[in-house]
Parts: C-alpha cells; sequence; structure tokens
C-alpha cells in the first residue's frame, strides 16, 4: 500500500488521520512541523503528502514551494481552513494537486486521496526515457527539459500539462479536461488558467509562438498536440 506523509501540528488531528490511515492498510509517518516535514518528504519517499497550510516553522505553501523547485513530483493534498480561498489557489499554483477544506470527513478524504493516487503511476512503472516535443528534449520522470541552448525552466504544471499532451498526441482536450486531469480540480476559478499556460509553453516548445505547429488551438473546443 502507499506511504502517506502527514505533515500537521494538531496531534490530534494527526494523530486521527494517521489511524484511520493504517486501518485503510497505509504506511503513514508524520510531521508536525514544515520544516521536519520537508525533511521527511525527500528522505522517507512518500507515495502522497498530506500538507496542512498553517504549520510552524515553515508554511505549507512554502514546504509545496520548495518541494516543486527540487522537481520533488509527490503528490500533495492540501488541508486548508475555511475562508482560505487565496491559500487554496496559490496552492495550487505551486504545484499542489488537491485540496480539502476542514473540516472534512475522512470518508471524503480517503476518496481524494484514492483519486489523486490514481493519477500517478506506480514509482517501478515509470520511465526515466526523453522524449522531443518541439524544441524541447524532456524527461518526465526527472523533470529535466532542455533545447539546443541547454536547461529550460519549466514549472511543475508546465512539465504535466506537456506530459498529457505528449500522452494523447492528437486528440483534441478541452480546458475542462485538462482543469480535472492535470490540476486534479474541476472548479478551478477560470479556464484562462489554461490559456495563460499554453501561451507560455508556446514560447518554449514554438519555433514561433505566433504561429504555433505543435500546441494547436482548437476554436470552442480546446487544444491538440501534433507531434
Amino acid at each position: 500500500m502507499p506511504r502517506i506523509l502527514i505533515i500537521e501540528d494538531e496531534p490530534d488531528m494527526a494523530s486521527g488521520l494517521k489511524d484511520n490511515f493504517e486501518f485503510e492498510g497505509h504506511e503513514v509517518i508524520v510531521a508536525q512541523d514544515g520544516e521536519s516535514g520537508l525533511a521527511m518528504a525527500l528522505s522517507h519517499a512518500p507515495d502522497l503528502i498530506l500538507l496542512d497550510i498553517m504549520l510552524p516553522k515553515k508554511s505549507g505553501l512554502d514546504v509545496c514551494r520548495e518541494l516543486r523547485m527540487r522537481k520533488n513530483k509527490t503528490p500533495i493534498i492540501m488541508l486548508t481552513a475555511k475562508g482560505q480561498e487565496i491559500d487554496k489557489v496559490l496552492g495550487l499554483e505551486l504545484g499542489a494537486d488537491d485540496y480539502i477544506t476542514k473540516p472534512f470527513s475522512v470518508r471524503e478524504l480517503l476518496a481524494r486521496v484514492k483519486a489523486v493516487l490514481r493519477r500517478y503511476p506506480d514509482k517501478d512503472e515509470e520511465t526515466s526515457e526523453s522524449v522531443t516535443m518541439g524544441h524541447l528534449t524532456l524527461n518526465f520522470h526527472y523533470y529535466e527539459a532542455t533545447d539546443l541552448n541547454g536547461p529550460v525552466d519549466l514549472t511543475h504544471r508546465e512539465f504535466e500539462l506537456l506530459k498529457y499532451f505528449y500522452e494523447h498526441a492528437g486528440k483534441t482536450i478541452s480546458r475542462d479536461e485538462l482543469l480535472n486531469h492535470v490540476w486534479g480540480y474541476e472548479s478551478y476559478p477560470t479556464s484562462r488558467t489554461v490559456d495563460n499556460h499554453i501561451l507560455n509553453l508556446r514560447k518554449k516548445l514554438e519555433p514561433d509562438p505566433t504561429h504555433p505547429r505543435h500546441l494547436l488551438t482548437v476554436h470552442g473546443v480546446g487544444y491538440k498536440y501534433i507531434t
């Protein structure tokens, strides 16, 4: 069963979550502040992280940001307090896969965890091979991108978008489908988020971003990747 890292500073909450996930058969490790949580995320190779936003020593947003900067792609579900809408948006933009608002039911959290884990292949099944997309050579396992001039800086979300397009080459993909499968959150504030990411990706991928040859717009529907 997948290993889950819980980063939560409320002892009762952390203990309750640990008991429930262990009952489901998971291996569970717990950290009670952001600094130790970040260290455990990097050293213990969890399959999923439950990450509270309000933490001592280092906030959950900072933990998420640093993990993604280090190219760590472990799925993250943010635990947010009611009314922290801006934190939810920031968490998703920083690379979190989903969030759940306190108070929540254990049943709902278990369902969210299962849904997020389904979107990620087993570690043993991942490939380290590189692929070519437009001007870029990409390694989705190590989150590395290069072009003829050397390394290219891509965000975690841009890697996930390119991976989804690569796996569905030639297929027209709607904005809603991208939001659901890449962001993992069907009601993300606006589909303009997808459009903005596509514009940025074209600048890095296309020979002429104003006349794209690979990431094509399908008007009224979404986008299509052509090799």
